[in-house]
C-alpha cells in the first residue's frame, strides 16, 4: 500500500494577469465625463505630485525660459556626478511630459453653447414623499393620540404606489405590539382602532392609499367623487332656496349636470366592483347588456374610470429627470461633420515641477524619492490613460459619423444598422474596448441628444437587399398599430405581411416579440366592441 508523501511538481500554465494600470486603463475608458472629473479630482487630492492647471497661470514658455537658467548649472554638476550610478527611473523623458502636460497655453476650443447652470435649490430641497405627505396631513386632523398612531403605523406600512400590502392579521399583529392606548382616552380594541385609521388614511389626498386591490382603490376614489359632486349639488340648491325663497323658481330643480355626474358615478362603480374583467376587455356590448345601459353612458363611465390613478402613491415617488452632459458633439463644418469632444469644466492636470527637484537635490532621502517617484508613475500613468480614453472615444465618434452621415442629415428615419465589432474592426481594436467607449456617453447632434449605444443596432433584411435597423422596425410596428382600426386590430401575421410587402422580412413570432418589447396589448385587448 503506497503511503500519501509530500513532493514537488511543477506545473506550466498561461494566465492573463491585468496589472493596475491597465486595470486603470479599462476602468478610465468606462467613465462619462462626470464619472472622469470626479475621479480626477479625488486624485488630485490623494497625490500631491499631480495637481489642476489654473486659467490664470502664465505661460510655461516664459517659465521655462528663467527655470532653464537657473538649474543650468545644477544641472550640468550633478550630471557629471550620477553618469556613474543611473537610475532607470531617469531614462523617463520628462521633457515631452512637462511639454504636453505643463502648457498652459493649450485649451481644447470649447464648441457647446453656453447653458443656464441649475440652480442650487434643485440639490438642496429634499422632495416630500407620500409617508411625509400622509403624516402631515394627520399632523392637522383633530383625531385622538391613539387613532393618530394606529394611522401612523398603517402610513408606515404602505408601498411606493401607496397599497396596504399587509393582511389584516399581519397587521393588527405588528401594531399590537406597539400599541400603547394614551392614559384617560376611551379604549377600543386595536382591530376596530386599526380599521378606523385605514378609513382615515384612505381619504387623506392623494384618495385612494392604503387600499389593497385595484379594485378597492378605484372604488374608493370614485366613491369620495360622488361625495364632492354630492356635496355641490347640496350647496348649489340651498344657494338656489336663499335666492329664490318663496317664488316659483324654488320649485325647479338647480342640479342640472351634477345629477348626470351622480349617474355617472353610480354606473363606474358597477363597472369596476362586478364587470373589471369586460373593462379590460373594452367588450362595451356585452356591458351594455349585462348592465342594461346605453352605450353612450357606459363610455362616459370608462372615461371616467381611466381618469382615476390606479397608482396613487406613485405621485410622490418620481424621481427628478436626471441631467445629462454631452461627452461628444458632431458639428457640421464646411459640410462635413466633426467631432469635438466637450472637455468644458474638465480639469487639466500638470504635474508639481517642485517635486521634481526633490530628485535631483543632493542630500534628499531614499524613502522621500522612492515615495516621490512612485506618485509620478501613478500620476503618469493617468495622465496616459485619460489622453487614451480621449483619443479611442474620438476615433469610434468619426466611424459612427463616417456611417451615419445620412441620419445626421435626415434623421432617425436615415440611421443605418451597425455593429460594435464592425466598427472595432476598422478602428482596430477588441470590440470590448468600442463597447466601453461608448458605455454610458452621450453625443449631442443636429437631431438632438443620444446615447452612443443608440447608433448600434443589428438589422433585419431590407428594400432592396439592404437592411434595416430594429428600433426602426419596431417604429414601423408602433406605427401601423397606432393607424389601425380599434374595432378592427391588425394581427401579427398581418402586421408580418405589411411589412413583407414593403420588403421587410419577418416573422409572425418577431412581430409578436416587438410588440410585447413595445408594451403593446394583443389583438384581443386591443380590439375596441361596440
Amino acid at each position: 500500500m503506497a503511503l500519501l508523501q509530500p513532493k514537488l511538481s511543477l506545473k506550466v500554465a498561461q494566465r492573463q494577469i491585468l496589472t493596475p494600470g491597465l486595470m486603470q486603463m479599462v476602468s478610465v475608458l468606462a467613465l462619462n465625463k462626470l464619472e472622469l472629473k470626479e475621479l480626477i479630482n479625488t486624485e488630485i487630492v490623494e497625490n500631491p505630485v499631480l495637481e489642476e492647471l489654473e486659467e490664470s497661470v502664465p505661460l510655461i514658455d516664459d517659465l521655462a525660459q528663467k527655470e532653464a537658467e537657473r538649474e543650468r548649472s545644477v544641472e550640468e554638476t550633478a550630471a557629471q556626478a550620477d553618469r556613474d550610478k543611473r537610475d532607470p527611473f531617469d531614462e523617463i523623458d520628462f521633457g515631452s511630459y512637462f511639454q504636453d502636460y505643463l502648457d498652459p497655453g493649450f485649451r481644447t476650443p470649447n464648441g457647446f453653447e453656453q447653458s443656464d447652470k441649475p440652480s442650487f435649490e434643485n440639490f438642496l430641497s429634499q422632495p416630500s414623499t407620500l409617508a411625509d405627505h400622509l403624516s402631515w396631513q394627520l399632523g392637522s386632523l383633530n383625531v385622538s393620540r391613539n387613532l393618530r398612531a394606529a394611522a401612523e403605523y398603517v402610513v408606515g406600512n404602505l408601498d411606493e404606489d401607496g397599497y396596504l400590502l399587509a393582511g389584516d392579521e399581519e397587521l393588527l399583529a405588528g401594531f399590537e405590539q406597539e400599541y400603547q392606548p394614551a392614559p384617560g382616552a376611551p379604549t377600543l380594541g386595536a382591530a376596530e382602532l386599526l380599521a378606523e385609521a385605514v378609513q382615515l388614511v384612505q381619504n387623506l389626498d392623494p384618495v385612494g392609499v392604503a387600499t389593497r386591490t385595484l379594485r378597492e382603490c378605484l372604488l374608493v376614489q370614485i366613491e369620495a367623487h360622488r361625495r364632492e359632486v354630492q356635496l355641490q349639488l347640496e350647496r348649489q340648491r340651498a344657494a338656489a332656496m336663499e335666492a329664490h325663497a318663496g317664488s316659483a323658481a324654488n320649485e325647479a330643480d338647480p342640479a342640472g349636470p351634477h345629477d348626470d355626474r351622480l349617474q355617472v358615478c353610480a354606473l363606474a362603480a358597477r363597472i369596476v366592483d362586478q364587470h373589471l374583467l369586460l373593462l379590460q376587455k373594452r367588450d362595451l356590448r356585452e356591458m351594455s347588456k349585462v348592465l342594461t345601459a346605453q352605450p353612450d353612458a357606459i363610455q362616459l363611465a370608462i372615461d371616467f374610470i381611466r381618469s382615476l390613478d390606479p397608482r396613487p402613491g406613485q405621485r410622490f415617488n418620481r424621481s427628478d429627470a436626471r441631467l445629462i452632459e454631452p461627452d461628444v458633439a458632431f458639428v457640421k463644418r464646411g459640410g462635413e461633420f466633426v467631432v469635438v469632444m466637450n472637455e468644458e469644466d474638465l480639469p487639466t492636470l500638470r504635474l508639481n515641477h517642485g517635486y521634481r527637484k526633490l530628485l535631483s537635490q543632493q542630500g534628499t532621502e531614499r524613502d522621500v524619492k522612492d515615495y516621490v517617484k512612485e506618485r509620478y508613475r501613478s500620476a503618469l500613468q493617468l495622465m496616459r490613460n485619460i489622453e487614451q480614453r480621449k483619443n479611442t472615444i474620438l476615433r469610434t465618434c468619426e466611424a459612427i459619423v463616417r456611417r451615419q452621415g445620412e441620419f445626421l442629415e435626415r434623421g432617425v428615419d436615415a440611421l443605418k444598422p451597425m455593429m460594435i465589432k464592425d466598427v472595432a474592426e476598422e478602428i482596430g481594436v477588441h470590440p470590448s474596448t468600442v463597447s466601453r467607449a461608448v458605455s454610458s456617453k452621450y453625443v449631442h447632434t443636429s437631431q438632438g441628444v443620444f446615447e452612443l449605444r443608440f447608433f448600434f443596432s443589428e438589422g433585419v433584411h431590407g428594400p432592396e437587399g439592404g437592411s434595416t435597423p430594429l428600433m426602426l422596425l419596431k417604429r414601423k410596428v408602433k406605427k401601423l398599430i397606432d393607424e389601425e382600426d380599434p374595432r378592427k386590430p391588425l394581427t401579427d401575421d398581418l402586421i408580418a405581411s405589411m411589412l413583407e410587402a414593403q420588403g421587410i422580412d419577418v416573422t409572425r413570432r418577431t412581430v409578436a416579440k416587438y410588440r410585447e418589447d413595445l408594451r403593446i396589448p394583443s389583438t384581443h385587448q386591443r380590439r375596441v366592441r361596440d
